[in-house]
């Protein structure tokens, strides 16, 4: 049981100290400045201004951080369709202020009991399908949603549900970010009958910025999920028509998958950092990446090779190449692994993995280590006035997620199959209802049992190596929040492939004579952030300036 403490005076110094000096470097960098937002009462950030409107709205209403955070995963399902939905799954992790507890919930869906290695190759595939109702999974995040609200919520999930409602009903203009990764899938929406009839104008292109959208298809079913409970998906009309339509496009859920959906209440996974102790949840996710790069480079003096320097880069690069190695040879559906994830994190283990860094030259590959053997996505942050913290992520995966629309619903289903290998014997081989590895993770920090942030940093693979670069930027360099969000990142690609922002002639240089490939880093997505850190007294909040991001507070 963790108590409720709040974090030390000396944090607001190295908030402030940071500020002036990183904004003006994010200037000087192109990106536009913003300030940390500080709130005396509430506070939320999300990718998306509507969505955060909608936290605060039903605070104002006599929601707490949980009610708020599901309202605003709603709203983005309907303001940014192609990370997120309905049709996708959730993550998340709660502080819950009463009783000085760090609760987690995992729901994600499982794959439909016809999805088999052999049936997929069969269908003369020799990896599961990126997109189409083949790689569709059950969607778990109205479980999800309905679990949290049920659970820790003020109000219930009609009242919840009822911006996202108005919203999609009414319509709203469309944000720049959004309006254009819209357009990039525009081929992948008209493959599909229920995706054109429901995020093409007149069925042939994308919404521009500033165009007013509507989805009138997804207010019905919101107005289902609300009237009727989630039952109405997981076995109910709703779900029968999914189940229907997916399988009249060759996939794999049943109405009867679909029934048998449950979201699993979980413990987070944590370590220590330098005094601070750094969660994420357990898997199918790859939390435990973030963790294992976390340990991999404590030892190291961070400050004194200077923040992004080639030295800096270089071991976090190379870190990452270790930690993810690892990754993807044992993280799978939890009833599947071959080790327990937290001996990843044993001592032993990352000292023999960190000895496999070398501090001047990049690795091409890296292996994974013997461990023991004992046994496109947002991201959003909510903190009430009671002091509750919501750490929360819902994702369909893929731009669009699988690109299957069923008719009239409103919503893309998401391509969780994907995540899967076909491979024989590997822990992740697809297998009916069964979990995919899963990219997306939420993330909190406290202070001797006090909770300081809730954070996360959305989009695939850079998740962990995302989430790493934010919590050095903050708790080895002291950026307040904003300026962490704002600092150029690097994202390791494959091999020695990396691609690294607004970097400078010299450091490039450097970091070529140690073998990296830099890549074209304009051409690459760094990812989504927000972050919300308690103060004494009041709330910090920053938001992502590469997104259509807004963090607000009351």
């Amino acid at each position: 049981m963790l108590s409720c403490r709040f974090p030390p005076l000396a944090l607001l110094s190295l908030f402030a100290a940071a500020l002036v000096p990183m904004s003006a470097a994010a200037l000087q960098n192109g990106m536009a400045a913003r300030s940390t937002v500080y709130a005396p009462r509430a506070a939320a950030a999300t990718s998306q201004p509507l969505a955060t409107s909608a936290a605060l709205e039903i605070m104002d209403q006599g929601g707490n951080a949980v009610d708020a955070a599901v309202a605003a995963a709603a709203v983005l399902n309907v303001v940014e369709p192609h990370m997120t939905g309905a049709g996708g799954d959730a993550f998340a992790i709660v502080w819950w202020a009463e009783t000085g507890e760090l609760v987690g919930i995992d729901a994600s869906g499982r794959s439909g009991s016809g999805m088999t290695a052999d049936a997929l190759r069969a269908r003369g595939h020799e990896r599961v399908p990126g997109s189409g109702a083949e790689a569709v999974t059950v969607p778990g995040a109205v479980s999800g949603w309905h679990a949290l609200v049920d659970a820790y919520g003020n109000l219930d999930l009609a009242h919840v549900l009822a911006p996202a409602i108005r919203i999609a009903e009414g319509g709203f203009p469309v944000t720049p970010i959004i309006a254009r990764q819209w357009a990039a899938a525009t081929d992948k929406l008209a493959a599909d009958k229920g995706a054109r009839a429901t995020y093409l104008v007149d069925g042939e292109r994308a919404p521009r910025a500033g165009e007013w959208f509507a989805n009138p298809d997804l207010a019905r079913s919101f107005r289902r999920i609300a009237e009727e409970g989630p039952g109405v998906l997981y076995g109910g009309a709703l779900g029968e028509e999914l189940a229907r339509g997916v399988q009249a496009l060759g996939g794999f859920v049943t109405l009867e998958d679909l029934a048998a959906h449950e979201p699993r209440w979980v413990e987070p996974l944590s370590t220590d950092f330098r005094g601070w102790t750094v969660w994420e949840l357990p898997p199918a996710g790859q939390g435990v990446a973030a963790l294992e790069l976390l340990e991999l480079l404590e030892p190291f003096d961070l400050e004194g090779m200077g923040h992004n320097s080639a030295a800096y880069l270089h071991h976090l690069i190379e870190a990452k190449k270790v930690a993810f190695a690892d990754l993807h040879r044992y993280v799978s559906d939890p009833e599947s692994m071959e080790i327990d994830p937290r001996s990843l994190l044993e001592p032993g283990f990352v000292d023999a993995r960190r000895r496999l860094i070398d501090p001047t030259v990049a690795a091409e590959r890296v292996e994974p280590g013997a461990a023991v053997t004992d046994s496109e996505t947002i991201y959003l942050t909510v903190a009430d006035a009671d002091g509750n913290m919501v750490s929360f992520i819902n994702s369909i995966y893929s731009s669009f997620g699988s690109g299957v629309v069923v008719p009239g619903t409103g919503f893309a289903l998401q391509n969780r199959g994907a995540g899967f290998v076909i491979d024989d014997g590997h822990p992740n081989q697809v297998a009916p209802r069964k979990r995919p590895f899963h990219t997306i993770i939420p993330g909190f920090v406290t202070k001797d049992g006090a909770p300081h942030m809730a954070f996360g940093l959305m989009g695939g693979s850079m998740q962990p190596q995302g989430h790493a670069q934010l919590l050095l930027n903050m708790l080895v360099f002291g950026m307040d929040p904003q300026a962490a969000v704002d600092a150029a990142r690097f994202r390791h690609l494959s091999g020695r492939r990396v691609a690294i922002e607004r970097i400078d002639s010299g450091t490039a240089a450097e970091l070529e004579a140690m073998g990296h490939e830099l890549t074209d880093w304009t051409r690459t997505d760094f990812g989504g952030a927000q972050v919300i850190v308690r103060l004494p007294k009041g709330w910090a909040a920053a938001s992502e300036p590469r997104k259509d991001g807004h963090a607000a507070g009351n």
